[in-house]
């Protein structure tokens, strides 16, 4: 018997486990797929967004903020990949100038700080391969760039190594109430708790509605992205948008965190939850737009292109709250989601406070040891490294530098990789210019190894 148990380990669902095991209860995770980070937390834009975008006065708002601030403490600890980076929002009007003026007001109640409308001759001193044809730009610092599936995934680790039960491949199938118990039927097993929170992203109207919760509905929406190859990202040193529409933040042109360029996301309302296919039309779309705020980009072929599809409330704001006594939403986690995760999991707890006393858990520890470290290796070691007999320090990925001792790291990890998908999540192993070609075989090798 569980005190909570929660469905979904997408970044919202995964962070609640953390925070939940500072506390001496007991905690679950549901996840219908096989893996964490399956959804919209693994292919999303990676930006820890400013908080000049998310109207004041809504929850998305006031917890952008609150979380943004949160990130370097939380990479510090967990080293899933954190940069500071600053943006840009361009405008190329008079018109552009109004919707950036409204969102420098925005900002400021939102309590940003280092906030400021800038034109021309700075603009182009900051970002020298923006359009020339801009003529004022609303600059922030308080912007990011992080890897999200890689945030996800430590934070998962860190609350299963503090005593979280994580549950892969368990779709939950029907919730209900008996007495002062839920009990949660997967296609696996029944879970009783005394809690619920709903984290399911895409499905999260579905899991409310199985105790007769109607009071939203989510639409999904797909945001499809162009990848290029590690390095190319450095054509911007910001992360680079274009005035918002009703449609959403605009196409932008930034830098993962690893360097690779990256443009997108459109928005287009979909009906299958778990369409991700990508289309030429709107990849040229992404394209032609991109280029409007980079003229000369020539980034050469693309990596790859992908698409997530995000849960977007009917209300239009995340959706936070004890609706019946024991089940909790923590539902419509849309942009800026992954932003305001740290602060959706203390409001959580802060709820759960409201009718629990929570007892410290001592044994608690925040910290996690990285899986990734970084490397440039001179061609000539690289070489050699490559052509080692099986060894922690043999090189298998190439193009990324992966050692076989980092690939056994995620093997063996509390999460433990057992795909060649799963591997390359978490090392990159697979990602690079080959994607996959040269190490993918060697990697399932080292998986037929290592898992008995």
């Amino acid at each position: 018997m569980y005190d909570f148990c929660i469905i979904g380990a997408g970044v919202t669902g995964a962070h609640i486990a953390r925070e939940l095991s500072r506390y001496d209860v007991n905690t679950c995770i549901l996840e219908k797929a096989d893996d964490v980070s399956e959804g919209a937390s693994k292919a999303n834009s990676g930006i820890i967004h400013g908080g000049y975008a998310a109207q004041f006065g809504t929850e998305k708002g006031r917890l952008n903020v609150i979380g943004n601030r949160l990130f370097q403490q939380l990479d510090d600890e967990l080293h899933f990949g954190y940069r500071k980076t600053g943006g840009l929002v361009l405008g190329f009007d008079e018109a552009d100038y109004a919707a950036l003026k409204k969102l420098y007001e925005n900002g400021l109640k939102n309590g940003i700080t280092d906030l400021k409308i800038i034109e021309t001759a700075e603009i182009l001193s900051m970002e020298p391969a923006v359009s020339s044809s801009v003529k004022y730009a609303l600059y922030t610092g308080e912007l990011g760039v992080t890897s999200p599936y890689e945030y996800n995934i430590a934070l998962a680790e860190n609350a299963v190594s503090n005593g979280v039960d994580l549950f892969l491949n368990n779709e939950v199938v029907s919730v209900r109430k008996e007495s002062n118990f839920y009990y949660v039927e997967t296609k696996k097993q029944t879970i009783q708790t005394r809690y619920v929170i709903n984290a399911a992203g895409v499905y999260a109207d579905k899991i409310a509605g199985m105790v007769n919760i109607d009071s939203f509905s989510i639409i999904p929406k797909k945001g499809q992205y162009i990848l290029f190859p590690k390095g190319t990202g450095s054509i911007v040193k910001r992360v680079i948008f274009q005035v918002p529409t009703r449609k959403g933040k605009g196409i932008l042109v930034t830098s993962t965190y690893h360097g690779n360029l990256m443009l997108g996301p459109n928005s287009e309302e979909v009906r299958d939850r778990e369409d991700t296919d990508t289309d030429e039309e709107t990849l040229e779309y992404i394209m032609d737009t991109a280029r409007k705020s980079v003229p000369d980009l020539n980034p050469g072929p693309k990596l790859k292109t992908f698409s997530g599809i995000r849960p977007s409330p009917d209300t239009g704001d995340f959706i936070i709250r004890e609706e019946i006594p024991g089940f909790i939403n923590a539902a419509g986690i849309e942009s800026p989601g992954l932003t305001s995760s740290p602060a959706i999991a203390r409001m959580v707890i802060s709820i759960i406070r409201g009718n629990e006393q929570l007892q410290e858990n001592k044994d608690f520890n925040p910290c996690r040891e990285p899986i990734i470290h970084s490397r440039n290796l001179p061609p000539e070691e690289l070489k050699r490294r490559i052509t080692l007999d099986s060894s922690p320090e043999k090189i298998i990925c190439r193009c990324e530098q992966i050692t076989e001792g980092e690939i056994v790291d995620a093997i063996k990890r509390n999460i433990p990789a057992q795909t060649v998908y799963a591997v390359k999540k978490r090392t990159r192993a697979g990602m690079g210019r080959c994607q996959g070609n040269f190490c993918k075989p060697r990697v399932q090798e080292i998986i037929d190894r290592e898992v008995q």
